[in-house]
């Protein structure tokens, strides 16, 4: 926590989006909170509102709203955009709740993302544990973006991490703000109210049919028995949305039930949205607090923190929020739809002052940790971490900055005896994910290019990383498993069929390449064993993987009949695909772009130069200018077509999160090019390709880290992914490899006087 003598270090500014006062919901409280929040805490620092509008032209905003934005025009979050990124913002702190924002799901706040540069910290209003299609795109575009993600409850943390993958690092836990008020006793507010000699049991939030009112009707007649002067109070307006389905149908209903249960004159109905300082007076006044909501799954309350916050005895159904900020004997849980429980207990508090009393005294130690001062503190510190780790930007130059050698010190880093671990946190092996053979046959395929490896070095670990393949072997499906657990048990019976055609593709640039002939010797009798379940394979990218394999298997062993087939049979599949893909615009093979887009060509390249078949290089050719047209931005360098791309039939590319490993294939497929076609061009466009590593890209930031062989896991919206991932690094040291071997073979052609730079 950020102590009161330290002040927001620098930060003289940030957006703030989420809904805003005078539009009459919870988020719309919880964000002027925030607000006047910051405000009073760091009075130095400028805090822009950006409020979302779901009726422009209603709201009555004050001079705080700098922007409102109208939540179904995608031009107005591109203007948000524009103005966030001109206003000299450090951060956004956006509070996300899913109808709010306009698109499926709320996607069009990810549009306003997309266009910013500075970093991001996300509130989550609500964690959906079954989200469904869109809503998960949703929520992981935003996980993407955010480089700190807020939950309100431990229960949130869990849900992202294992529901949507979220890295736990990036998570923070600051519980919804309460606001600091002294504790008083109920009796002496009761009268602003018409309370006088009255028990008073409250609930209070928009009603709506999710909040459980009915059970606590149902527990009155219980409990006016015990407590004659008993007084249920519902404060609060009914939700806008129920308002203009069906009016007040639901409020009606609820009074009838009252009436029909005999307790008509215990129950109060306050139909108001109130301001802030006059509902914070109805909490003091009330004696129980009582949330009888029936959503299990409901990660926050705003209204069960507001009761904690004053210090009431509450009695609530188990919902996440509830069974966290009530743990500890800090409020009374009883289960969902249970009225008889409810009467129970909120009995036994109306019966015994004492009891009462100390557990109103719990609740309110509990809310001093949760006032609006202590959560502004604790999200400056975030935003003020996040804003300190953001890295700086490259300046730009015309030099080409000069290749890598490539150096096996981080591939080694991230290897043990089994083989190469998949994850990392920062360049620390991460263990929890163990290994897959995606990574082992990319290794094993570096270690047959890599001239620099001394030979011990490299007989030891080619030896690993092949024995982690032999493993993988599964004979009773005839399939390579992919994902293995650190404790070198097998997650599946087999892996992805990529996976497979990649295995392939290794074990034939091995036969082909290896230095020793023991090793080639092996990958050979792997590739006749194996071979044949290409041909049960039907994703096109695994045709390519096997492929390549069978091309190099064809070099080695010219005439090799499995290898043969295989060209033969994929490349003419291929080759129908992009004919029944192809439209004026689109010269691709599948209506899709996909990851490792350039392999497709390569393959084709490749089918081609050992089928002595030129109308699949002229294939090859055509398909990877036509990508490589996808892969360049408009200043002219390499932009990797990003994974949100993915999957959008017959769309440009989106830029982000780029990858290392577009970067590679395409240096790959323009080496094979150059290769077999002498093109000049293909070395251009290698090198440009490859200088994304070395940050001349969208971002201006290095992802290469020549010091010790690193390569960070990719480029997002605002910088850096800092992880280093067996994938990325890999893809960094086969692509300085490939460049190494290009400038040699370029030079050899071009002559010295004309040597590539």
């Amino acid at each position: 926590m950020v102590h009161a003598a330290e002040g927001a270090s620098g930060i003289d500014r940030i957006a703030l989006i989420g809904n805003f006062l005078p539009r009459k919901c919870g988020l719309a409280t919880y964000t002027t909170d925030t607000f006047t929040a910051l405000r009073g805490r760091y009075p130095d620092m400028a805090v822009d509102v950006y409020a979302m509008d779901d009726h422009p032209g209603l709201y009555d905003y004050p001079s705080d709203v700098t922007m409102s934005i109208a939540d179904q025009d995608p031009a107005a979050y591109l203007a948000a955009a524009r103005a966030i990124e001109t206003s000299g913002a450090k951060a956004i702190w956006l509070q996300h709740e899913y109808g709010i924002f306009g698109g499926a799901a709320g996607e069009y706040i990810l549009t306003l993302l997309d266009r910013v540069s500075i970093p991001v910290i996300v509130t989550l209003h609500t964690i959906l544990e079954k989200p469904n299609a869109d809503q998960r795109r949703v929520m992981e575009g935003l996980l993407r973006r955010a480089s700190r993600i807020v939950v309100m409850a431990e229960r949130g943390r869990e849900i992202l991490e294992r529901v949507y993958g979220a890295s736990g690092r990036a998570i923070v836990m600051i519980p919804h703000g309460v606001p600091d008020r002294d504790f008083v006793a109920p009796d002496t507010l009761k009268g602003r109210f018409g309370w006088e000699g009255r028990k008073v049991v409250l609930t209070f939030g928009l009603l709506a049919p999710n909040k459980g009112i009915e059970t606590l009707i149902a527990a009155m007649p219980a409990i006016a028995e015990s407590n004659p002067d008993v007084l249920y109070a519902v404060l609060g307006a009914t939700h806008p949305n129920l308002v203009a389905q069906e009016g007040e149908k639901y409020r009606d209903r609820l009074k009838a039930l009252a009436a029909d249960l005999g307790v008509a004159q215990h129950v109060q109905f306050i139909d108001a949205f109130l301001e802030h300082d006059e509902l914070i007076g109805y909490l003091q006044a009330a004696d129980v607090y009582a949330t009888p909501y029936s959503n299990p799954a409901q990660i926050t309350s705003g209204t069960l923190s507001y009761a904690v916050g004053v210090g009431k005895a509450v009695v609530s159904t188990p919902y996440v929020h509830a069974t966290e900020i009530l743990a500890d004997g800090h409020g009374v849980l009883v289960d969902f739809g249970d009225s008889a429980a409810f009467a129970r207990e909120i009995n036994l508090l109306l019966g015994s002052e004492r009891n009462r009393t100390r557990l109103s005294q719990r609740a309110y130690a509990r809310g001093r940790t949760m006032i609006w001062p202590v959560l502004a503190e604790r999200a400056i510190h975030e935003i003020m971490t996040m804003i300190a780790a953001k890295p700086q930007r490259l300046s730009k130059s015309g030099i080409a900055p000069a290749a890598l050698k490539p150096d096996f010190a981080a591939v080694e880093r991230m290897s043990d005896s089994t083989g190469m671990l998949q994850h990392s946190i920062y360049s620390v092996p991460d263990r929890r994910h163990g290994y897959c053979i995606d990574d082992n046959v990319r290794a094993l395929m570096l270690l047959t290019r890599m001239d620099e490896v001394d030979e011990t070095t490299r007989d030891k670990w080619m030896t690993i990383y092949e024995s982690f393949i032999q493993y993988a072997w599964n004979p009773d499906v005839s399939r390579f498993r992919n994902f293995m657990n650190f404790d070198r048990t097998w997650c599946e019976e087999f892996g992805s069929e990529d996976s497979n055609g990649r295995t392939l593709w290794a074990l034939g640039i091995t036969a082909r390449d290896a230095k020793l002939a023991k090793h080639r010797d092996w990958a050979m009798a792997m590739f006749d064993m194996t071979a044949s379940l290409a041909l049960d394979l039907g994703s096109p990218r695994a045709h390519a993987f096997c492929m390549l394999g069978a091309a190099a298997v064809l070099d080695a062993h010219p005439g090799h009949v499995m290898a043969k087939q295989i060209l033969v049979r994929f490349a003419d599949e291929l080759l129908a695909l992009l004919a029944v893909a192809r439209r004026p615009e689109w010269e691709w093979f599948e209506i899709v772009l996909a990851y490792d887009n350039a392999r497709l060509p390569e393959a084709m390249i490749r089918a081609g130069q050992a089928l002595k078949r030129d109308d699949l290089i002229k294939s090859g050719s055509d398909t990877l200018d036509w990508i490589i047209a996808r892969q360049t931005s408009p200043e002219g360098r390499f932009r990797a077509v990003g994974t949100e791309s993915f999957g959008r039939a017959y769309a440009e590319p989106l830029p982000f999160d780029q990858q290392p490993l577009e970067a590679q294939a395409t240096v790959d497929a323009c080496v094979t090019a150059f290769e077999v076609t002498g093109e000049k061009r293909w070395v251009d466009e290698a090198q440009r390709a490859y200088r994304w590593y070395l940050g001349q890209n969208d971002l201006d930031l290095p992802l290469a880290t020549s010091a010790d062989g690193g390569c960070f896991d990719g480029l997002m919206p605002t910088g850096l992914n800092r992880n280093q991932g067996a994938e990325s690094i890999l893809a960094l040291q086969l692509a300085s490899c490939a460049i190494s071997a290009l400038s040699k073979s370029a030079q050899t052609v071009a002559g010295p006087s004309s040597a590539v730079a």
